[in-house]
């Protein structure tokens, strides 16, 4: 069984404290695909992600998939209705097999009230959250569809690139998936890459997509945005 120090909003407690919050969990599977959150619906418990990766993603009004963000092992959702008590903001699905841990809004509140640490980690996971947000609101509303898409692999690669300033990025970034992100079509992300890739930019490599250099796609965003 996953523990759950795995998580990373309890990263600083102790063994008894762990036993604690263990009591008001209950465990679930949810296999790759499945719907682990409706949009707009009533429930509000709180979803450990313990094993797997789940993918938050919201609709527009033309029914269009726009994801948010995936999730891997040591993360959360949810939180934001355990709080409000508001209706889901956006939908959740298990990307992989994925194991997680529920609470409900009344034991999530006993936990944050419960443990100062848990309490300050799931403010600061909700800063994250609007700072991630501002940043693609910005995106969205200065740089054109090629440009949004580049500001993507950009990103991801700078999250993960050594210290000689290259990156891989594994797997390779899904076309679908980059695509929801920026809200552009597959099309433009295929023609995207393809530029990139004949530029040396990119290059797909037997462990994922390769970054050779950041700072030239860093610049070469900069010098497509002027």
């Amino acid at each position: 069984m996953v523990k759950l120090s795995v998580i990373g909003i309890f990263g600083e407690l102790d063994e008894d404290a762990l036993a604690d919050v263990e009591r008001h969990i209950n465990r679930k599977t949810f296999s790759a695909g499945a719907q682990i959150i409706e949009p707009e619906a009533d429930s509000s418990d709180v979803y450990l992600i313990l094993r797997g990766r789940v993918r938050v993603v919201n609709y527009s009004l033309s029914g269009g998939e726009i994801t948010l963000e995936e999730i891997g092992a040591g993360g959360c959702v949810g939180q934001l209705s355990a709080i409000d008590g508001e209706p889901r903001s956006a939908c959740v699905f298990a990307v992989d097999d994925t194991d997680v841990g529920i609470l409900s809004p009344a034991n999530f509140e006993k936990v944050v009230r419960s443990h100062p640490s848990v309490a300050w980690k799931v403010i600061s996971e909700l800063a994250r959250i609007v700072r991630a947000s501002t940043r693609r609101i910005l995106d969205v509303s200065t740089l054109g569809a090629n440009e949004r898409v580049v500001a993507e692999i950009l990103r991801r690669a700078r999250d993960v690139s050594n210290d000689e300033g290259s990156a891989i990025l594994s797997p390779v970034p899904v076309h679908s998936e980059v695509a929801g992100r920026v809200s552009t079509s597959r099309e433009t992300v295929a023609r995207v890459m393809g530029t990139l890739g004949r530029k040396g930019l990119v290059a797909k490599v037997d462990n994922g997509l390769h970054v050779p250099d950041v700072r030239r796609l860093e610049e070469f965003l900069s010098e497509s945005i002027h």
